[in-house]
């Protein structure tokens, strides 16, 4: 993943921009808050569109484009697109757009360095289908070791799932399930979880493995990763966190209760239509 010169007009300050279609690029925003408590976080979930895994390609880029403009209107430092499907689909035109004048972060790139340097033999992918059918991570697995093996599995049901908050009960376990036991996923090693929703159910995914499959999180990956860019440009933040602003293009009771599920306290979620334009 290339990076820019650092701006010399960015200030250590300023935020990180984070986005996702919905409630599943939580997840990373989750984990740099964690790893990075200082930093402050504008997140703008797409609950207008979701899931992205069921649009056209066109629309995707369309969409990012206009978040990341948005995100830039707000000072963000760098963006991290906190979503697979956009991430395979858009990063390029979102790179080309904002990329002189701020790092943009993909939860891919990262996940597949991961994934090489580790042990796997037989690695399975699950996401949904935008992201499988563009094979993003096999392809990138392969051309950095093409003695892997990789297998992907498209579960459309599980992003939508999750967003409506059936998780951790009996309707997402026989879902869950049903996928993991399909052909495709036979013998498999590790799971990547090509989806920012799926860490919402992965004690349910390492459940179904009982350990016989490596589950594979991005959002710890990225938060990782993240840090090391914002290092390298001398951009952490030494101070306090800001007030942290999460908008919505369509406000969701499901959304706010995950908001405030991963951000304890009281989190008021700012809906914003930033597609007057279109």
């Amino acid at each position: 993943m290339p990076t820019q010169k650092t701006n010399q007009s960015l200030k250590t300050e300023q935020p990180i921009g984070i986005f996702d279609s919905g409630i599943g690029g939580l997840t990373v925003a989750h984990a740099i808050h964690q790893l990075m408590p200082a930093e402050t976080l504008v997140y703008f979930g797409d609950t207008a569109h979701l899931p992205y895994g069921e649009k056209s390609t066109a629309a995707i880029k369309s969409y990012s484009l206009h978040i990341a403009d948005f995100l830039l209107k707000h000072k963000c430092k760098i963006i991290v697109i906190a979503c697979n499907t956009a991430s395979a689909i858009a990063w390029k035109v979102v790179h080309d757009h904002v990329g002189s004048k701020i790092d943009v972060i993909n939860v891919i790139d990262p996940v597949v360095n991961a994934v090489v340097k580790s042990k796997a033999k037989h690695v399975g992918v699950i996401g949904t289908n935008n992201t499988v059918k563009t094979n993003v991570y096999a392809d990138k697995i392969l051309e950095a070791n093409n003695m892997l093996q990789v297998s992907s599995l498209a579960t459309p049901l599980l992003a939508p799932m999750i967003e409506e908050g059936f998780f951790n009960n009996k309707i997402s376990k026989t879902i869950i399930n049903d996928y993991l036991s399909r052909p495709k996923l036979k013998n498999i090693d590790s799971l990547i979880l090509a989806c920012t929703h799926y860490p919402l159910i992965k004690s349910e995914i390492e459940s179904y493995y009982k350990g016989k499959a490596t589950i594979i999180d991005s959002a710890e990956i990225v938060a990782q990763h993240v840090k090391q860019v914002l290092q390298n440009k001398k951009l952490l933040n030494k101070g306090e966190a800001r007030k942290h602003h999460f908008f919505v293009s369509d406000y969701t009771q499901s959304f706010e209760k995950s908001t405030r599920f991963f951000f304890k306290g009281k989190i008021k979620l700012e809906l914003q239509n930033i597609w007057k334009a279109f």
